[in-house]
């Protein structure tokens, strides 16, 4: 074991094209040269053995491609065994002819089955059924019919019966047939089903044989053969196999012809069937050994060019091999020292091509994931620059705030003495809005604080410019009030309504405010019924959304809110404004719990 790991330590060391020629020269030359040695003494033997062997794979070839001919006749028969409209054909009792060709016309089954299937020749059916007509498909049973022993064999059992039997409809030729008894319980009747199998199929492929090969059936018929002359003769009436009628599967030798030879015999049972097939190959021993010597050395001869070419192929492509591979590596080196500009040129659709290809794009993901680090840093640094500001602005906002608060209280107090009660409660509404937004940080907050802060507001506005210039309504779905959302990020849309979009309305002025959750998206909506937005206007507003230096007082509230929906949610959540000659709308869209960017 342990100098089992030496010498893998050792080979791990020796470049690869090296190790292709230590390896071709261990694993394939010497034992190519050993294995031609031993074959110039036992060549014969070997010859021998290797025609043995190659007949028997021919007929286990033979009987796969035979058992592949008959499955179709199999499975046919399987279908046909409980074909409803069969049933129907077969045992009608028929009134007149005419029904009779009718029926016929109607059931096609078996001409189609011969078209389709070349390994079908011919199907018929025998029927007890007197009413039907002989129409070379459907056959009443006759008396020479009752009287032959397959179609006995067949009535006395279900499994399948192989023959090779004359056929009336083909002009009483012999062809090997599938037998099989078709019942019809529910009439309590039966037939007889005939499927011949399609000899040119057999034939043709007994025909590509080296050696003699036949097939015969349980009663010793020969049904194919690579010598045509012997189709149809009992195996008995050859003399040279004459004795093989009897012979369990196997190989054995006598003489063919007066000479000695070898037959292999398989035996083919087919599916659902009681009996089945033999399959018989002989060849003669001479015909194989000889010339051995001769075959021998010039075998020798072509092993020995073909390694020496080998050799020489080896060498080039593993030389090629190893410079490609080289090329790669120096290009690895190059992006593990920092250089991430490297494309690697190493052509070709093989392993290494491929593997130069997945380089070229990794170092491109490399580059794009730096890219996208760094452009995350920047938005960061931005995100918490705006935050720092906006800190900065709360914190000299909140200088002595229950100075503040003391104050408005005792003013909304001494108003709602004196019966100011309008006074009394805007004061109020001042109050709780000014506290909100000192309250307001850098974290979320539900809905329906941030709707307090908007009412609030508004209730302040609707004071300034009386009921007859601003009224608004406020409309809240239930399940979105404790959604949490970014602080001020409606109020400053609200506030662009009333103080830019009514700012022309002498009366009649009205701003709306609605939520609704769609899926796992919380909808806000905030619409106004100004004179809207001039399209140059508009197009100075969604430019301004993206610009950080934005110093008109009007778009910084939008593009605030933008922004900070864009740095949180993504660029497919920000501001989508719509404005007409009704007013103007403006939406955006959220993640109720989504990914959240800042």
């Amino acid at each position: 074991m342990i100098s089992m790991k030496k010498i893998t330590k050792k080979m791990n060391n020796v470049r690869i094209k090296n190790k292709l020629i230590f390896s071709f020269v261990l694993v394939v030359f010497v034992p190519v040269l050993i294995v031609g040695v031993f074959l110039t003494v036992a060549f014969r033997q070997n010859v021998l053995d290797q025609a043995t062997q190659q007949i028997t794979n021919n007929v286990e070839r033979i009987k796969k491609q035979t058992t592949d001919i008959i499955r179709m006749p199999i499975e046919i028969s399987d279908t046909l065994l409980v074909d409803s409209r069969l049933t129907n054909v077969v045992n009608t009792q028929y009134q007149s002819a005419f029904e009779v060709v009718k029926a016929f016309w109607d059931y096609r089954d078996f001409r189609d089955y011969i078209k389709l299937y070349n390994e079908v020749y011919n199907i018929r059916f025998y029927t007890t059924n007197m009413t039907i007509l002989d129409n070379w498909e459907f056959l009443k049973v006759k008396d020479e019919i009752t009287a032959m022993p397959w179609y006995n064999s067949a009535l006395a059992q279900e499994d399948i019966v192989w023959a090779y039997i004359n056929d009336e409809t083909k002009q009483n030729n012999k062809y090997l047939s599938l037998i099989r008894k078709i019942s019809f319980p529910t009439y309590r009747t039966s037939g007889v089903l005939v499927i011949d199998v399609n000899p040119q199929e057999l034939n043709a492929m007994i025909s590509q044989e080296p050696f003699d090969t036949m097939i015969i059936d349980d009663n010793g018929y020969i049904v194919a053969a690579k010598n045509t002359g012997w189709v149809g003769l009992r195996i008995s009436e050859l003399d040279f196999a004459s004795e093989l009628t009897d012979k369990p599967e196997g190989t054995y030798e006598f003489k063919f012809e007066g000479k000695p030879s070898k037959v292999v015999i398989e035996n083919l049972m087919p599916a659902s069937s009681s009996n089945g097939l033999k399959i018989i190959s002989v060849f003669t021993i001479d015909s194989i050994v000889s010339g051995a010597n001769r075959i021998s050395l010039l075998g020798f001869g072509i092993i020995m060019i073909s390694l020496v070419i080998a050799f020489i192929l080896i060498y080039f492509f593993s030389s090629i091999l190893a410079k490609r591979m080289l090329v790669l590596n120096k290009d690895l080196n190059k992006v593990a020292l920092g250089d991430l500009n490297v494309i690697s040129d190493v052509s070709g659709n093989d392993e290494i091509g491929l593997l130069s290809r997945q380089f070229n794009n990794m170092v491109v993901s490399i580059r794009g994931l730096m890219d996208e680090v760094t452009e995350s840093h920047q938005q960061q640094a931005q995100l918490q620059l705006r935050q720092k500001e906006i800190k900065l602005k709360m914190m000299a906002s909140q200088i002595n705030p229950h100075f503040l608060f003391n104050a408005l209280e005792s003013i909304r107090m001494k108003a709602h003495i004196k019966g100011e009660k309008e006074i009394s409660y805007i004061v109020r509404m001042l109050g709780k809005m000014i506290r909100r937004n000192l309250e307001v940080g850098t974290k979320k907050i539900a809905l329906r604080d941030e709707i307090e802060i908007v009412h609030s507001y508004l209730e302040i506005q609707k004071f300034r410019y009386g009921d007859e210039r601003l009224t608004f309504q406020i409309d809240i779905a239930h399940q979105s009030e404790g959604i949490e959302i970014p602080p001020l990020i409606i109020q400053p849309l609200i506030e662009n309504a009333v103080v830019h979009g009514l700012e022309n309305r002498a009366e009649g002025g009205f701003i709306s405010l609605s939520t609704r959750v769609d899926g796992n998206k919380l909808r806000v909506e905030v619409a106004d019924n100004g004179v809207g937005i001039s399209e140059e206007r508009m197009g100075q507003i969604i430019a301004s959304l993206h610009d950080m230096e934005e110093e008109d007082e009007y778009r910084i509230g939008l593009r605030n809110v933008h922004q900070r929906l864009t740095m949180i949610y993504g660029e497919a959540h920000g501001l989508q404004i719509q404005s007409g000659a009704e007013g103007t709308r403006i939406t955006f869209e959220i993640p109720m719990g989504g990914h959240h960017y800042a």
